[in-house]
């Protein structure tokens, strides 16, 4: 059984930096997929004859390695699963637009529900929680102790507050 829950983190201004910077590399690297995507839409409008496939997430993240990152070398600063995941969820997105069950992508802008995704080796102790590349988080309540912590991790920011929010997700006891 997986646990989801939600925490309020107590951040000092050196972690606040580096959770901005691993939101803003999510961000860059979905608006730079997102368009690239809308470049191969209307090509393929244009030219009905010469297609272009359509980028998957791989191939969005391979791009983004060749062309992107040399470019920018603060995507080096911060941890490599945030571009990736923002490029899956990316591609996600457009699997829902194309079954029509939502819209078309948007850009995403700076301070607007700004979050990115995580995975590795994270911890759950009392009141805090190791994160990779950015370390140990307090938090001001107790978390669930003793459960061996999953994969992915979330953090959000609530626009109005400025509060930083964090969702790992724990698995049973070992």
């Amino acid at each position: 059984m997986l646990l989801g829950f939600k925490t309020e983190l107590k951040i000092n201004k050196v972690q606040r930096l580096i959770l901005a910077k691993h939101a803003g590399v999510a961000r860059h690297a979905w608006n730079q997929g997102l368009a690239l995507c809308q470049q191969v839409l209307a090509h393929n409008r244009a030219n009905p004859d010469d297609k272009i496939k359509f980028p998957s997430s791989i191939d969005l993240h391979k791009w983004l390695v060749a062309s992107i990152k040399p470019e920018n070398p603060w995507y080096y600063e911060v941890s490599k699963c945030s571009p990736q995941y923002a490029l899956r969820h990316l591609s996600d997105a457009f699997k829902f637009f194309f079954k029509k069950v939502k819209g078309f992508p948007k850009f995403k802008k700076k301070g607007r529900n700004d979050s990115f995704t995580l995975d590795g080796s994270i911890h759950v102790d009392h009141k805090r929680i190791k994160v990779p590349v950015i370390g140990w988080l307090k938090t001001f309540e107790r978390l669930p102790f003793g459960y061996a912590c999953g994969t992915r991790l979330g953090r959000t920011q609530s626009p109005t507050e400025g509060n930083q929010r964090q969702s790992p997700t724990a698995g049973n006891p070992p």
